[in-house]
């Protein structure tokens, strides 16, 4: 369970910085392994990629005008 929580974190700061070689490499063949991983590292970039599409100051208050 340890190596999940270590590949957890690596894949969250994947979308925060680029990730060493070796840190790529561990990622990597953790997702080889494990399909809750997988699943997790999908939903992280489903995330990622929902939250680029706001940038600060957006809102969905319609009755500013």
């Amino acid at each position: 369970m340890k190596k999940c929580h270590a590949a957890t974190r690596l894949m969250s700061l994947k979308h925060d910085r680029p990730l060493t070689l070796g840190e790529r490499a561990a990622l990597r063949l953790h997702l080889a392994m494990c399909s809750a991983c997988r699943r997790c590292d999908r939903q992280f970039e489903l995330l990622h990629r929902a939250g680029q599409h706001f940038t600060p100051g957006d809102s969905d208050d319609s009755s500013e005008p």
